[in-house]
């Protein structure tokens, strides 16, 4: 071992009498430790949230869905339809017709998204399996209602009372028209409701398509999307791209969406939050280091007749610099070390025994999710390190030695 780092190990691990140096030394090596600590549980926790609203949007959205660039509706006979489903990794294909609507139901009323599917979609979103009340049952007079709508309308479960549904026709405008010239009206009965996550709750109006199509004088073959289900173990990416090169040389006007294309506000939202909370952690580390310069400082004045004695031994400045460094280093890799572990046996109790709740209120999970990953602790043990390293170097250059 070289003399620098014996004498830095020494200062470090030998026993000490108790002072200001020693309490700071111990204070500074906390402080890191737990702000090591509080990243790696804050970023699990943003992560566990992060995969539980994204399951949430993915038992809504399709795996992947082909919309068109450039207008609002294509036709089926049009686009190829049979080399899409025969596209490798392509398990079922299901129309789909979305549409904004003024829903009345009694004296109350909503502006909602009517979306109309096509027969075998609760296989590609399983929203057959996530129904809060009723059954699912898709026809052309029946609608599955986001809970939030639900409740707004006071709609009830069977219902004796249809809902109205009003789109706008096409190519007229409501100055100076009647109700009934202005909007197409079907009616249709509440038979279920459905709670998956607030945006979608209230938003959406599930029922079949052939609803939407009759309200907005579509052909029978006529829909505003395609949402596909891929076979088991494809890989979306893939799929996507060799949808793309399908749809270049058939239908370039189509363009293949994958669940991060469906949802782009929230995910642009999740990282920039994400960037956010790790900058200001940084913040805190960086705080953290302070005490750790202070301790470092004191330190060398503390030991000014060490230093005396090993440079009349023929240390050179440069060597003892070198010995304080290493100390310094060495209390940041504890710390960090130190830091990494409490933060890991943190995330793995709450993973697995769910020690702190969420609260009494009606959550989709009780305890707070979490989900930890092998970047966040390399990531953190690099990022703390940096700013320890920098720290400590420049405290220990400008001492005077």
């Amino acid at each position: 071992m070289r003399v620098e780092r014996l004498i830095a190990v020494r200062y470090l691990f030998a026993r000490k009498q108790r002072s200001v140096v020693n309490i700071i030394s111990w204070i500074s090596l906390v402080g890191l430790m737990v702000s090591t600590a509080a990243l790696i549980i804050v970023l699990s926790v943003y992560n566990g949230i992060g995969e539980l609203t994204k399951s949430l949007f993915n038992t809504f959205d399709p795996e992947l869905v082909i919309e068109p660039s450039e207008g609002k509706t294509f036709r089926l006979t049009e686009i190829g339809l049979s080399d899409i489903v025969a596209t490798e990794g392509v398990a079922e294909v299901v129309p789909l017709a979305s549409e904004s609507a003024w829903m009345t139901y009694g004296d109350q009323q909503a502006i909602v998204t009517l979306r109309g599917v096509g027969d075998g979609y609760h296989r590609l979103t399983g929203l057959d399996t996530l129904l809060n009340d009723g059954h699912y049952q898709i026809a052309d007079n029946t609608l599955i209602v986001g809970g939030e709508i639900f409740y707004r309308l006071g709609m009830k479960i069977p219902s004796a009372l249809p809902a109205a549904v009003h789109i706008p026709k096409r190519g007229t405008t409501a100055m100076g028209l009647t109700l009934d010239e202005a909007f197409n009206i079907a009616y249709a009965y509440p038979v279920a409701n459905f709670f998956i996550q607030q945006d979608i709750d209230n938003r959406y109006v599930v029922t079949d398509i052939t609803l939407v199509r009759r309200l907005m004088n579509y052909a029978p073959d006529e829909c505003t999307s395609l949402a596909l289900r891929l076979e088991p173990g494809a890989n979306p990416s893939k799929v996507k791209k060799s949808l793309n090169t399908l749809l270049l040389t058939t239908h370039s006007s189509l363009t293949v969406k994958d669940r991060y294309d469906q949802q782009p506000l929230y995910f642009k939202i999740f990282r920039t939050e994400r960037l956010g909370i790790y900058l200001i952690l940084s913040l805190i580390v960086l705080i953290s280091t302070l005490s750790l310069v202070a301790s470092l400082s004191l330190l060398i004045i503390n030991k000014h007749d060490d230093i005396f004695m090993l440079k009349s031994m023929g240390m050179t400045v440069r060597q003892v610099r070198r010995s304080f460094l290493t100390e310094g280093l060495l209390i940041c890799a504890v710390a960090v070390a130190a830091g990494l572990l409490i933060g890991f046996v943190v995330c793995f109790l709450q993973q697995h025994f769910g020690l702190i709740r969420m609260g009494n209120g009606n959550f989709v999970v009780e305890a707070f999710p979490v989900a930890m990953r092998a970047q966040d602790f390399l990531w953190t043990f690099l990022l703390v390190m940096l700013i320890s390293t920098l720290s400590v170097t420049l405290t220990v250059r400008r001492a005077r030695i």
